[in-house]
């Protein structure tokens, strides 16, 4: 991080700190519960607290460049970990009755909309700042690629991320023509790059080359490597699946794992931790309602309450998933039908139960017996596993990680029927691109997500 970065950060964390202080003390003195030193010791304690997990969820990051909505969604659920941290903390020392119930209802609301007012008022302050050529980098593509150019563009259209690109470098004269020339200037070869590098004339070098120029692309980068100036890569297709790879080291030497399980041993840890700890929250919350439904399956129609349905889980290995019955039928075998609108397999509330997700809540029970996680993809039944592993690449690596309740796919429309194969092949990609991506960030990201909008879905049925 560089010290741009630094003073942005210290000037949001500030702003921050005003925003929960200003909060809570503006209506505090005017209650009947005012107590200066519980409201100084909760305000400073939310300030710590909201500071570390701030870390957590990278709001202190640089930002340029990033989604807006991305930010302010993870200032969100920032400030409801500290606030019901807060809360617990409060309970367990029984000191909540020091508190206005109506100051801390206003600081639980008021402080997110502040903070996210905040952060955009900054935001439009140092684009603007940024337009008129305040806080810029400059900066150079060395390959006159279609990569390259790509990007440049990208960058010359939205000037507020405060990127200026001054131009090529490239050795190749059949690279250097008028399409380029007539955008941006030919700064000269290679050599000419290493000096400008060595003098300290950019902020940041991107390197746009060929995969195929590696052995060049290797020198270059020797030559580079003489100089404090930051080089970075514009990966092509190859080069970026090899990036979302990962290394292991075995006998003293490093390994690529092209395809491998995403989860270290510690990762896995943390995400069985995390499966326990919200599903035994999650199904004390649910079970007056798993109750009720219970009771209205056995009502409605005859047979079981639950319906257990052979799923291929990590590894491949088969696991019988629960669910609430919601079909006259009990389908498992080498040729399951995929529930379509209007079903008439449907008993009379089985409709209901599948657009509104309700008949998943038994396999909460599956993440605490270990054979499914509260995240992950969505497990198919057998046959259909069969069907599209033979037609879709990657299909199976899926099966690398648990399954899931829900998923990255789910809270961005690809559930439901999958009566295509675009809309299966659109899942796994979405799939896929969760077990690249995993952290715990992304799992409470989804699990918000699914809270919000992952319950109901034109598509479910």
């Amino acid at each position: 991080m560089d010290d741009k970065h630094i003073s942005s950060e210290l000037i949001y964390r500030t702003v921050d700190i005003l925003v929960i202080l200003f909060t809570l003390f503006l209506g505090s003195p005017y209650t009947n519960f005012y107590n200066l030193e519980g409201y100084i010791i909760a305000g400073l304690s939310a300030v710590v607290i909201f500071g570390l997990v701030g870390r957590f969820t990278e709001i202190y990051t640089s930002w340029s460049g990033r989604p807006l909505k991305d930010e302010f969604f993870r200032i969100v659920v920032a400030w409801l970990l500290t606030f019901f941290t807060l809360v617990f903390i409060a309970f367990v020392t029984k000191t909540t009755e020091q508190f206005s119930r109506v100051v801390l209802v206003a600081w639980l609301f008021a402080t997110p909309l502040l903070l996210i007012l905040s952060r955009f008022l900054l935001r439009q302050i140092f684009a603007h700042l940024r337009r008129l050529g305040i806080n810029n980098r400059n900066v150079v593509i060395v390959g006159m690629t279609q990569n390259g150019l790509h990007f440049a563009r990208d960058l010359e259209n939205r000037p507020e991320f405060g990127y200026h690109v001054k131009g090529f470098y490239d050795d190749r004269k059949e690279r250097i023509h008028d399409e380029v020339l007539n955008h941006y200037p030919h700064l000269g070869d290679f050599q000419d790059l290493v000096i400008s590098a060595r003098n300290g004339e950019w902020d940041q070098i991107y390197i746009a080359l060929p995969v195929e120029a590696r052995k060049r692309m290797l020198h270059l980068l020797n030559e580079l490597s003489d100089s404090a100036t930051p080089i970075r890569l514009l990966p092509d297709y190859f080069t970026t699946n090899l990036l979302q790879s990962k290394f292991i080291e075995i006998a003293d030497n490093p390994v690529l794992c092209i395809y491998d399980s995403p989860f270290s041993a510690d990762h896995a840890l943390i995400k069985r931790i995390e499966d326990l700890f919200f599903g035994t929250i999650i199904l004390a919350l649910i079970s007056p309602i798993m109750l009720i439904i219970a009771a209205a399956v056995k009502l409605t129609s005859p047979g079981p309450v639950l319906f257990k349905q052979n799923r291929y889980g990590q590894k491949g290995e088969k696991i019988r998933v629960w669910k609430f019955r919601t079909m006259t039928v009990c389908e498992d075998g080498d040729d399951v039908v995929q529930a379509t609108k209007g079903d008439v397999r449907y008993t009379k509330i089985g409709g209901f139960l599948r657009k509104s997700s309700l008949d998943e809540l038994p396999q909460f029970f599956n993440v605490l017996q270990g054979t499914m996680s509260i995240v992950g993809p969505r497990p198919h039944a057998v046959a259909h596993n069969e069907q599209y592993r033979n037609v879709i690449p990657g299909y199976m690596l899926r099966h690398m990680i648990k399954p899931g309740i829900t998923g990255w796919a789910q809270v961005n429309g690809w559930r439901g029927e999958t009566n295509t194969i675009y809309k299966m092949r659109k899942r796994v990609e979405f799939d896929l691109e969760y077990m690249r991506e995993w952290s715990l960030w992304l799992d409470i990201k989804i699990i918000f997500l699914t809270i919000f909008r992952g319950f109901t879905d034109k598509n479910a049925y």
